[in-house]
Formats: C-alpha cells, structure tokens, sequence
C-alpha cells in the first residue's frame, strides 16, 4: 500500500528486501483524502520543520481531483517495479482500502503486506496509521517503511 508513486530508492529498497528471492507485488495506491485530512497533514509538515509543505496541503488536489494523478502516479510505480525485475499488478482505491487490502490479501494468498508511507505522526501516536489499522484486518504481518522523497 502507498501514497504516492515509488521512487526508485523505494524499489530498490522494496525489491531488495528478500534477497534474490522471486518476488511479486499487489500494488494499492490511495489518492489523497478528504479536507478533514489537510490539518493532520500540516502538523505532520509542522513536526518535520517543513514549513513550507504545510502551508501548500490545501492545494494538493482532493478527491476526484486527485484520481488522475494518482492513477499515473501507479502506472510510473508498476513500471518501475516490472523493470528492476519484480512481477507487479495494481490499483487505485479511493473507498475501504483497508477492506480491499484484506481481500487482496486473501486473493493472492499474500505472505506480507508492505505499507510504504512518509510519516504520520498524529495517526502513528494513536495507532490510527495505514499500517497499525492494517495489522488488525489483514491476517499477515504488515511491515511499515518510510518513503523516500523525489
């Protein structure tokens, strides 16, 4: 599960991870959510010393807005993935992406869930983050990695 499209030290880090194991991805991206997000957001920018970020989180594109980039974003992302070598499917989930991880989980017979994230630290204090909720749903481990930035 990501937020935003892999990097490519994020597909080094992702690909690497098992050694030269053969390793395939199910590849959940979650468009931005809604305006309640954009305050966590900032405090989050606030308690990185990114000032600068928190002032621009109202005008990252929401919602509906926010499908098109974010269906390029992991198109870039499946690519990059395919060409260090990993097999890689996905999809944007803008409703219940908990939900639909767990089934993805369950269809695929996943033996791990990688959420790959920057930084939350109002969701992480109260275990409200993608990946403490996911290790409550998904039934296998849920290992929780920090994005690179661009």
């Amino acid at each position: 599960m990501i937020e935003k499209p892999l990097t490519a030290e994020d597909v080094d880090f992702v690909t690497t991870l098992h050694g030269e194991e053969r390793i395939s991805f199910v590849v959940l991206l979650q468009p931005r959510g809604d305006q309640a997000d954009v305050l966590l957001r900032a405090i989050d920018d606030v308690a990185m010393g990114e000032l600068k970020e928190a002032v621009r989180e109202g005008e990252e594109p929401e919602g509906s807005e926010a499908r098109e980039p974010a269906e390029i974003g992991l198109e870039y992302s499946l690519r990059a993935l395919r060409q260090a070598g990993a097999e890689a499917v996905g999809q944007v989930v803008e409703e219940h992406p908990l939900d639909k991880l767990k089934t993805v989980v369950d269809d695929a017979g996943a033996d791990e869930v990688i959420v790959l994230t920057a930084p939350h630290y109002v969701e992480e204090f109260f275990h409200r983050d993608w990946a403490s909720r996911a290790r409550h749903k998904v039934g296998v481990p849920v290992l929780k990695l920090f994005a690179h930035s661009e």
